[in-house]
Order: C-alpha cells, then structure tokens, then sequence
C-alpha cells in the first residue's frame, strides 16, 4: 500500500487477497485491537469487499469516513473505530 496522499491512520491493513467474508474478518480483527477515535485503512479489492466491507463496519458501530480509488484498482477506505 502506497501511503502517499492517504489520510493520517493509525493502522493500515491490506485485504486485497482475501475473500468475502474473510475481507470483514480481517477487518473486524483490526478494528477490535484498535481503540476508539482511531483511524484504519483498508486497501480492498473487487465489488463485493468495496460494497461490503464498508456496510458491515457501519453495522458494527463503526464510522466509513472515505473510499479512496488508487491508480491500481484497489480502493482505500477510511474507518474510524467508535
């Protein structure tokens, strides 16, 4: 992950080999080691981790604050943990 233009983070994961639902999994394991406020990238990959990745991070009480389309395809999306 090129972290060149891409928010200021506290954690960045790359799921881009990963398939649904383990995009979530890795994710959610992310999250859960993070405290509140702090901010994870995500580089994900394909149509189904970039609609639900951010879906179930909402669900899960978290703030999807930006999708970041990259040069390659992959997308960054931007969580914050609540």
């Amino acid at each position: 992950m090129t972290l060149t233009m891409l928010p200021k983070h506290d954690k960045a994961i790359d799921i881009t080999a990963e398939t649904c639902p383990m995009t979530y999994v890795r994710t959610r394991l992310a999250l859960d080691a993070m405290e509140e406020g702090q901010i994870l990238l995500v580089k994900l990959k394909g149509e189904d981790p970039v609609r639900n990745v951010p879906r179930a991070a909402a669900d899960q009480g978290h703030e999807p604050l930006d999708l970041l389309e990259q040069p390659d395809g992959s997308y960054v999306l931007v969580i914050q943990k609540c």
